[in-house]
């Protein structure tokens, strides 16, 4: 059974940092798209980040490009989302998930396996 564990999230104020990390269970972790997504309460789960299998291709969504890097450690089964001048707007529950495909998809339903979440919460 494939267990992705969450770990990073916390409060911090506008203007900050924060890095999240997500790690894998299973040998071949290498093999697939990994993506973080987040959940605001009282609204849906919309994608933030994915990147494809070598670590080689990134896709963001608009609202946190040029502030948010994913990135991954296929050696230690981990992908990591480094989070820069956050906003207040950027406070949810962080998943990562992971999908067997191509890396350029947005969709929460393509995606098969999620972590528990973590909370961030940015303080204005």
């Amino acid at each position: 059974q494939v267990q992705l564990v969450e770990s990073g999230g916390g409060l911090v104020q506008a203007g900050g940092s924060l890095r999240l990390s997500c790690t894998a269970s299973g040998r071949t972790f290498s093999s697939y798209t990994m993506g973080w997504f987040r959940q605001a309460p009282g609204k849906e789960r919309e994608f933030v980040a994915a990147i494809s299998w070598s670590g080689g291709n990134t896709y963001y969504a608009d609202s946190v490009k040029g502030r948010f890097t994913i990135s991954r450690d296929n050696a230690k089964n981990t992908v990591n989302l480094q989070m820069n001048s956050l906003k207040p707007e950027d406070t949810a529950v962080y998943y990562c998930a992971r999908r067997s495909g191509d890396w350029r998809t947005s969709v929460p339903e393509d995606y098969h396996y999620w972590g528990q979440g973590t909370q961030v919460t940015v303080s204005s």
